[in-house]
């Protein structure tokens, strides 16, 4: 009988070792934040998140996508340039518009997310319609210049 009993000891020893774990992440890098309001250490790379709330606030543990609210690119010293600008509908299937009130001396060009152009044009009116049926569902890169240099990017999406 003592017999059994130590044989279930150890298949129950043998099974909660698999399931008990110390330490999962490999984290590349972390540390110590200390200041008046208390401390946290943390990693970077941890592969698992947790949510902590108090009657203080909360605090989120492990991987944080952040999310993106910025301009593509502009340029700062086009100062004397005024350049209104809309490309419709995006995200596109079909048809990209791009409406521009001067276009006198102005080119697009298309990008995909690689860098390749893939369209390289004079703007001739207000209105120019851009083909975009034949391109595959992606994430493509708009550039509106002048002559010299780049004045907008906008980033256009196909469905």
């Amino acid at each position: 009988m003592k017999k059994i009993a130590y044989i279930y000891i150890l298949v129950l020893i043998f099974l909660a070792s698999g399931v008990l774990s110390a330490q999962t992440a490999v984290p590349s890098s972390g540390g110590d934040a200390i200041g008046a309001g208390g401390s946290a250490s943390f990693t970077v790379g941890q592969v698992v998140y947790t949510t902590n709330s108090g009657t203080n606030g909360s605090v989120i543990q492990g991987i944080q996508q952040p999310y993106e609210i910025s301009v593509v690119t502009a340029i700062e010293k086009a100062n004397d340039i005024t350049l209104e600008y809309k490309a419709f509908p995006n995200p596109v299937q079909q048809i990209l518009t791009l409406s521009v009130d001067v276009f006198e001396g102005f080119s697009f060009q298309l990008y995909d997310v690689n860098g390749k152009q893939l369209i390289n044009k004079r703007i001739e009116k207000k209105e120019t319609l851009i083909d975009m049926e034949a391109l595959p569902k992606a994430t493509y890169f708009l550039k509106v210049s002048n002559n010299k240099e780049a004045l907008k990017t906008l980033k256009i999406i196909k469905n």
